[in-house]
Order: structure tokens, then sequence, then C-alpha cells
């Protein structure tokens, strides 16, 4: 039988974004220990995926600080896909409308990071066109972390 799926925008506030948000730290948190996450600031766009009427999976894009050495450019941040919902090609249809809401803001090139210890995650960017970058900001000291950039 097929699914409903539904891509939609939900405020920062919302429980269901909240409940995902809270998974994927515990996971990170599981696989690499309390290392902090990084900040997602005000003003980010934050996209919930509804399969048949069940949030399943999350990701924002924000835009970096003027001050920053990407500034213009668009940041993925909390990119996550709950395990049972995983394997079914959901989290690329996210990243391509996380994509068109970079694309929509204005971001020629839209970044995100990702840790050596998901593999599934490296995959899929890698897949989807998006080429290792030099790390950084807070990532320059942080070997385990990789970052990625991909042009609009």
């Amino acid at each position: 039988m097929a699914t409903d799926l539904v891509i939609e925008e939900r405020p920062v506030d919302d429980p269901e974004l909240a409940r995902l948000l809270a998974a994927a730290f515990d996971e990170l948190v599981g696989r690499y220990g309390a290392e902090g996450r990084s900040q997602v600031k005000d003003g980010a766009r934050y996209l919930v995926v509804l399969d048949d009427e069940t949030a399943v999976g999350c990701g924002a894009v924000q835009a970096f600080e003027p001050e920053h050495e990407h500034a213009g450019d668009g940041e993925v941040k909390r990119m996550y896909v709950s395990p049972e919902a995983r394997g079914r090609g959901l989290a690329r249809v996210l990243l391509t409308c996380l994509e068109h809401v970079a694309r929509e803001a204005g971001h020629p090139v839209l970044r995100l990071s990702t840790g050596h210890l998901q593999p599934a995650a490296i995959g899929l960017y890698e897949s989807s066109g998006y080429r290792r970058t030099d790390p950084w900001g807070k990532y320059v000291d942080q070997p385990s972390t990789f970052c990625y950039a991909k042009s609009l």
C-alpha cells in the first residue's frame, strides 16, 4: 500500500519537531558522546517529513552570519530520519526539499557538516552532489566532522 508522504514547514516550537530534534540529539550523543550540539540560529526554516500523518524526519536551513567566511550561503542543520523510516529514500526527498528552501532564500551554495560515524549520511550527501570542503568555524578543530558544500 502506498503511503501518504508530506513535507511541510513547521515552527521551531512545534511539538512533533521537538520530538524529532530530541531523538536526533540522543542518537548523536550515542555515537559521539556529549560533545554538545551546534546552534541553530533564529530564523532557520524547519521542514518535517510526515509519513501517513506521522512525523518521521526533519531538517532545517539557516543562513550564515554576515561576518562568517561563508556569508550568503545556507547551511543544513538537524537533518534526521527516525530509524523505523530509514531505507526508503525519505532523507533524499527531504534533502531535495531543503535545497529548494535554500534556493528560495537566495543562497548560492548549501553547506552542511556530518560526522565520521555516519556513513549513510555521508553516502547520501556525496551521491546528492555534495563535495567535501575545508572545515569552517568550530569544525576546524574537529577531525571527526566532515564539511560538505553544493552549488545551487
